[in-house]
């Protein structure tokens, strides 16, 4: 049977495009991959690489063979992660980025919990609502929401944001409550103006996605200004559920038009695209997503 090592060597081989390359990635000398190569084809009793002067390419049977072998090589590499990351106790610095309002009241008592659990962990918090480049400020995690673009990181979905209409009982009693969203057009509505088209509310209506063009006589460039208008009566807000937690929970506001909410934003955790975290970031991420299956988002 064939040595790992010498499988290595071969896949190195094709990928590079000649003994040279392979030897330097592998960090071997030339004359130990030629070795390796040449035990494997006498293994498997065909020749793989096809070598001349400038290059080496892979025969017929060679590139065959490298299509079935690297798949079981990389399986047998992440069976050996896993279980080094398994067997140790997840220790040191994890560097977490998460957007600055949803931190303190989703993210803070989840990490209080894992640091209580697992003493060798240390954490750094660095908090931002812009999409950072986790590689650039070495981040080994961050928690995103909304859909994300592509790119060659790692996601785990950890769950869905609800977005409401809501308003305060007192506005209703003196203004009647909406049934349907185009009704919205006839009442106050507090728009926030920061990230352009506020005033367009969308609504799920017969299964399909519409758009509400709303507004009011009150518009703020801030949610916490948005969020005190409105429990004061002044008209109806627009917001992801889990801002206006306390207040729905303090029956200071309500949900309205429940049936027409929009479809739920996604919320994930990314991480850098190696093939398995570290398993302080792996433990981390199924512990987080395990807390918000609780949380009620």
């Amino acid at each position: 049977m064939p040595r790992i090592d010498d499988l290595e060597a071969f896949l190195a081989v094709v990928d590079g495009g000649g003994l040279t390359a392979a030897a330097r990635h592998l960090r071997r000398s030339l004359q130990s991959v030629s070795r390796s190569l040449a035990a494997l084809e006498r293994s498997v009793g065909v020749e793989l690489v096809r070598r001349t002067t400038r290059q080496s390419q892979p025969t017929e049977a060679g590139l065959a063979f490298y299509r079935r072998v690297r798949p079981a090589l990389q399986e047998i590499a992440d069976a050996r992660l896993q279980a080094a990351n398994r067997r140790a106790e997840p220790a040191g610095l994890l560097r977490i980025s998460a957007p600055v309002l949803f931190a303190p009241p989703y993210i803070v008592p989840a990490v209080a919990a894992f640091m209580e659990r697992y003493s060798q962990i240390e954490i750094e918090l660095k908090l931002a609502d812009r999409f950072v480049d986790l590689i650039a400020k070495d981040i080994d995690l961050a928690v995103r929401i909304g859909d994300l673009p592509d790119s060659p990181l790692k996601a785990r979905r950890l769950g869905k944001l609800r977005r409401v209409v809501f308003g305060a009982p007192a506005y209703f009693a003196r203004h009647g409550r909406p049934r349907r969203p185009d009704e919205l057009t006839r009442h106050q509505c507090v728009v926030r103006t920061v990230d352009g088209n506020t005033d367009a509310w969308p609504f799920r209506v017969s299964g399909k996605r519409k758009t509400i063009r709303v507004s009011g006589r009150l518009r703020a460039d801030n949610t916490a200004a948005v969020y005190a208008a409105v429990a004061r009566g002044l008209g109806i807000g627009f917001t992801p559920l889990w801002q206006i937690r306390d207040l729905v929970d303090q029956g200071v506001v309500e949900p309205i038009l429940v049936d027409f909410e929009p479809p739920p934003v996604p919320i994930h955790a990314v991480w850098p695209a190696t093939k398995l975290p570290p398993a302080k970031v792996r433990l981390f991420t199924e512990f987080l997503a395990s807390q918000f299956d609780t949380a009620g988002l």
